[in-house]
């Protein structure tokens, strides 16, 4: 059976008005302005002060469905990447199903930390090669603030909340769309990047409240060697299994983590910093929402536009990491 092509038909996202700057954060830790620059490439992220995860998701999913000019009943599925789940259970996406009224969909989230909007859109585009649905609606979402340790200055510094995503439909146009995927796990690296309580191996008690166990932990720079090599190593790959060079790319699409990573994937791909869409520093590490929300902004500014080739790149805790090729199908956003 000749699988049919899945293609991005809208885009949109949602940032919170609140504004941490790292000013702001130099009252909160020992740390500097110049510090987190020269570091990270960072310079202020969004916060939301009130509500949760699916709120944002939500907010970002109305969007979509303006553009599209559907209604939620119109759609099949709805994945949500996030590792902050508004609870443990249901999945956020049931929550997102429900308020959205999108009530003959179907919902199921995916954890796979800053490479899950990757692996959601991923699994979409399967359900939509296979001829099973004709509508998915996979979302990236985090409020990384609700598990970051404001008392550490090595972690608080990077993260922030944003929600973004995009709706996958079959396409008869076999030069565009998902075109491409290939991804990787290492379970190996799970100590270097994880929250060390609340799940079952350390329910919530006392103890780790009183420890502070139930905010993001990371080994920075244990961290940081695997992702530039993880990164840029599956980038090199797609475009490697799809004969392509650096004349042929016209954006890299980076997970937002830290601008050092981003630079040194580019310069392996042999890709100008022209055509890396780069938005860390206004925005922090949103984890899941990062490469989705690169490409709402750059379609919205109509720098992205249709036919151009496009290489979607991750790497997560986990470890997990991936890359994508697509060939961006919409008319030119305004």
């Amino acid at each position: 059976m000749e699988l049919q092509r899945a293609t991005i038909t809208a885009v949109a996202h949602y940032v919170p008005d609140k504004i941490l700057s790292n000013k702001d954060l130099e009252k909160m830790v020992d740390t500097s302005d110049d510090w987190i620059v020269t570091r990270t490439g960072i310079r202020e992220r969004r916060i939301l002060e009130h509500g949760a995860t699916s709120d944002m998701a939500v907010q970002a999913a109305q969007r979509v469905l303006a553009n599209r000019g559907i209604s939620a009943e119109e759609l099949d599925l709805i994945i949500v990447a996030t590792i902050t789940s508004d609870m443990v259970f249901p999945a956020t996406a049931c929550l997102v199903q429900a308020k959205l009224g999108a009530w003959n969909a179907w919902a199921f989230d995916i954890n796979a930390a800053c490479s899950g909007f990757l692996y959601a859109l991923s699994v979409g585009t399967r359900f939509v090669e296979s001829g099973v649905h004709t509508k998915v609606l996979v979302i990236g979402a985090d409020k990384m603030s609700s598990i970051t340790d404001y008392t550490d200055r090595t972690t608080c510094i990077l993260f922030g909340d944003a929600a973004a995503a995009v709706l996958l439909e079959p396409t008869d146009e076999k030069e565009l769309g998902i075109l491409d995927q290939k991804f990787y796990s290492d379970g190996r690296g799970a100590e270097f990047l994880h929250m060390k309580a609340g799940g079952s191996l350390r329910p919530a008690s006392h103890e780790t409240v009183e420890k502070r166990m139930h905010y993001l932990y990371q080994d920075g720079k244990s961290v940081f060697k695997v992702a530039v090599k993880g990164m840029s190593d599956v980038a090199v790959e797609i475009m490697e299994r799809n004969k392509l060079t650096y004349k042929d790319i016209d954006w890299l699409v980076p997970h937002q983590a830290n601008l050092r990573i981003v630079d040194a994937t580019a310069e392996r791909m042999g890709i100008d910093r022209s055509k890396v869409m780069i938005n860390i520093e206004k925005y922090g590490n949103t984890t899941a929402a990062t490469i989705p929300l690169c490409l709402s902004e750059w379609w919205h500014k109509g720098l992205l536009k249709r036919g151009h080739s496009v290489i979607l790149a991750a790497f997560g805790a986990g470890y997990t990491w991936g890359a994508m090729y697509l060939k961006w199908s919409l008319e030119n956003g305004k």
